[in-house]
């Protein structure tokens, strides 16, 4: 029943339709017929000719600028999300099946096998909005994840968490400046200097991927057991330790000279000192009352692009002005929580495939060649022996058993969605060329697939 207007009363909906159809209906049929036939006539060769014209009207639309990137980014959360549950059903955490597609879909995969469609998908002059959000999509997930670095768990593994995740960098850090020396001459980019060139692959050696470790733990059910708080411990020590050195290596790899260096150096330590001095216990000691929730986050977004502006013009990047925005918000459980509810879905699930799929864009066609294979398996070795060896051998000294020490590096050698972030800052600034670029961003999928089942191999020798 439909209540009428003037008495109040109900009107039956058959009545109301009648009414409808003469007031709005019938006027509106009697304009789109006068419109159609009450002009000059059209010829029927003209009029086949128009109708032939649809379909490239169609196609005009859809090679427009937003119909182009309508269809990227359907394609991309299709193939992304289709590849994650594929992958999830053989025991591997969702995102890497997401790098993985992301991956396929450049022009080493998908351009290699079917070069026209891969042209017609993603011709270079559109990729700059794709970019663009892709980059947004990685500061608001660094946003998360220094939120996620809840140093509070740190309480009892102190000393434990130090040295181990300590060892963890340091070990891998040195065998990749040493496999530096190796790849220089050969992969040295032109105008970067050896020891610029040494430090970035010898950081991108030793970082840790901790929102997916801490996935890795969810899923195999040992996120509370002694081992999961111990390796979540060192993992949140571990990658705060490692941004600060990339942020230390980035800030003198972008200077032209030692008084340049300095200075940008010294902008970062101080920029480091403001974020977990003042801003971060201001954080620690904010009560959010109820229905404040959007103003909080509202906020936290304005800290988080504000952070990113200032380490962008420092010459530091983006990136890590917003994961220290995380990291000083982290302080708050409410806040922290908040972020977690509300931004990591969108992030993680909208944007970061988009930013999986520019990363696979940057490789080349012709970045690896077979001879290129060995490269792989050296690069991928040294990766995880350094992070195995590192890690087992401070965890032995510090009292930890052999095979609990071992489960540990295990997984501390994930590398995931955070090695990607740092390879790509790293093609940016020039510090990598196309070949090891693509070949460092197939060892961080391969160690990173590589944690579930090098954990089973574990277990399965030491039950």
């Amino acid at each position: 029943m439909f209540m009428d207007v003037q008495t109040g009363g109900s009107v039956a909906p058959t009545k109301w339709g009648w009414r409808y159809l003469a007031w709005a209906g019938v006027p509106l049929a009697i304009g789109l017929a006068l419109a159609r036939y009450a002009g000059p006539g059209v010829p029927s060769a003209a009029a086949a000719r128009a109708e032939k014209a649809v379909g490239s009207d169609w196609a005009h639309h859809l090679s427009s600028p937003l119909g182009l990137f309508l269809l990227q980014l359907l394609v991309l959360l299709l193939v992304a999300k289709g590849a994650g549950a594929l992958l999830k059903r053989f025991g591997q955490p969702a995102v890497i099946g997401e790098m993985a597609a992301g991956l396929m879909m450049g022009p080493l995969v998908l351009g290699g096998l079917l070069p026209h469609l891969h042209g017609l998908l993603f011709p270079a002059a559109s990729l700059g909005p794709l970019g663009m959000l892709s980059q947004l999509g990685v500061l608001m997930f660094l946003l998360v994840a220094g939120a996620e670095l809840d140093l509070g768990a740190l309480r009892g593994r102190r000393r434990f968490a130090f040295t181990v995740s300590h060892a963890g960098i340091a070990v891998p850090f040195v065998l990749g400046v040493g496999l530096a020396v190796w790849l220089y001459p050969a992969h040295g980019p032109q105008g970067v200097g050896f020891t610029a060139f040494a430090l970035f692959v010898g950081i991108s050696m030793s970082i840790t991927a901790f929102p997916v470790l801490l996935r890795i733990l969810a899923d195999r059910g040992i996120t509370q057991t002694p081992l999961g708080q111990t390796s979540i411990a060192c993992a949140a020590l571990g990658d705060a330790t490692a941004w600060c050195l990339l942020a230390l290596i980035v800030a003198a790899a972008q200077a032209t000279g030692w008084l340049s260096a300095s200075l940008n150096l010294v902008c970062v330590v101080l920029f480091i000192a403001l974020m977990l001095g003042a801003v971060k216990p201001w954080f620690a000691r904010q009560q959010i009352a109820e229905g404040q929730e959007g103003r909080w986050l509202l906020g936290i977004l304005l800290l988080s692009l504000a952070s990113a502006l200032v380490t962008e013009v420092l010459g530091i990047h983006a990136l890590f002005g917003a994961f220290a925005a995380g990291v000083a918000v982290s302080s708050n459980a409410q806040l922290r929580h908040l972020l977690m509810a509300r931004v990591e879905p969108f992030a993680v699930t909208l944007l970061l495939p988009l930013f999986f799929a520019m990363t696979g864009l940057r490789m080349r066609a012709d970045a690896l060649q077979a001879s290129d294979f060995l490269l792989c398996v050296v690069v991928i070795a040294v990766a995880t022996a350094g992070k195995l060896l590192g890690t087992w051998s401070a965890a032995r000294s510090s009292g930890m058993a052999s095979r609990e020490a071992w489960r540990l590096g295990a997984l501390m050698n994930t590398r995931g969605l955070m090695e990607l972030i740092v390879l790509n800052l790293g093609y940016e600034l020039g510090l990598l060329g196309d070949r090891l670029f693509a070949v460092l961003v197939i060892m961080a999928l391969v160690t990173t697939a590589m944690t579930g089942p090098l954990l089973n191999l574990i277990e399965r020798r030491r039950a």
